[in-house]
């Protein structure tokens, strides 16, 4: 299956590596300066294979390719342009969080890509994880009960000398805040476990500490679900002075989880009232990482290619970074306006928000 990579920024040795693991065929990359490109592909001992072509336009690339899968893992602000062109092109396309920054282009690509048969999936490869598939294994198969509530708390640090790698983090146009950056996968975990339909969201956030940024630092939230089950959100970039966990709580009437490590990699918690022997293997259950993006990567394309040999929807569609997307915008609108916020929410984007945080 010919593969081609937009952007080749800090996420995108995943992606890399996702297609070397699932033996794709790299035949091009493409980012608009050309030494990025060669130091993600000397990276992988990829530097010397002539059969990649670079490119510094995706829209050359994609003209003079025979393309079936591309990724895209530019800065976000432009995600959502870029897949557009793409599902145009009728090539399936992975998207790094967030999808888009805006919910009419969520909803756009997902009528589109329905459309034109394409195949679209968000990047949010926490959901293969192995202790949080254990969990959704646990949810689906009602072990839980009736559910009371939830929490996801991402006490994360992100200093000046990140955000000064790339001057279009922590803007409202092109990146967001640190709901919608560091926060995302928590946010997307905590919807899907707790059943995807939401009431309504209540939000604040705030710019403690990184006042050369345009966005927030710090993100609370209460959301209520229509199954009756409440949750919590907690996001932040100012934990002194790494990063300390990514934490997801589920509990129910028969079940209490909490997943833990640095990013919802470990089965910190796990007691069911209908405990039997192989529950004892979930006690405890490390998954190891080199960072925090985790191993999911790798899960996710592989999904992804046999969605498109067995014309079926991807495991994470589209669908399923508009469901984050829109958590995120609702809290940003709430706590803009200091009201509960009702979903659906349609035509909100990033940019409303413009001058919030301004001095």
């Amino acid at each position: 299956m010919k593969y081609a990579l937009i952007g080749c920024g800090r996420i995108a040795t995943n992606h890399i590596k996702a297609a070397v693991n699932n033996k794709l065929e790299i035949v091009a990359v493409c980012d608009i300066l050309p030494e990025k490109m060669e130091a993600l592909l000397a990276k992988h001992g990829l530097e010397n294979d002539t059969s990649i072509k670079r490119y510094t336009d995706y829209k050359q690339m994609l003209l003079e390719n025979d393309i079936t899968l591309v990724s895209i893992a530019t800065e976000s602000g432009i995600h959502a342009e870029i897949a557009l062109y793409c599902i145009d092109c009728g090539v399936n396309t992975i998207i790094e969080k967030p999808m888009a920054m805006s919910m009419d282009d969520a909803e756009e690509i997902i009528r589109r890509s329905e459309e034109k048969g394409v195949k679209v999936s968000a990047c949010h490869q926490n959901r293969f994880n192995i202790a949080v598939q254990r969990m959704r294994q646990a949810v689906e198969s009602g072990r839980f009960g009736r559910l009371s509530h939830g929490s996801i708390h991402v006490r994360w640090n992100r200093n000046q000398d990140y955000y000064l790698q790339a001057p279009w983090r922590g803007t409202w146009a092109q990146y967001g805040g640190c709901l919608m950056n560091q926060c995302i996968h928590g946010i997307d975990l905590l919807r899907w476990m707790m059943g995807n339909e939401v009431d309504e969201v209540y939000g604040i956030t705030k710019q403690q500490f990184h006042d050369y940024l345009e966005c927030e630092d710090i993100g609370m939230a209460v959301i209520r679900f229509k199954n009756g089950a409440v949750a919590t959100i907690e996001g932040t970039t100012n934990v002194y002075p790494k990063n300390l966990e990514e934490t997801l709580y589920l509990f129910g009437e028969t079940g209490t989880v909490k997943l833990g490590g640095k990013s919802t990699n470990n089965i910190d918690v796990w007691d069911f009232a209908d405990e039997g022997e192989e529950d004892q293997a979930n006690k405890g259950l490390k998954e190891a990482t080199s960072n925090v993006y985790g191993n999911g990567h790798t899960s996710l394309f592989a999904d992804v290619m046999d969605a498109i040999e067995n014309d079926r929807k991807p495991y994470v569609d589209a669908v399923a970074g508009r469901n984050a997307l829109e958590m995120i915008l609702a809290i940003y609108q709430s706590a803009a306006t200091g009201k509960p916020v009702k979903l659906p929410l349609c035509g909100v984007a990033s940019t409303d928000f413009t001058g919030r945080f301004d001095k």
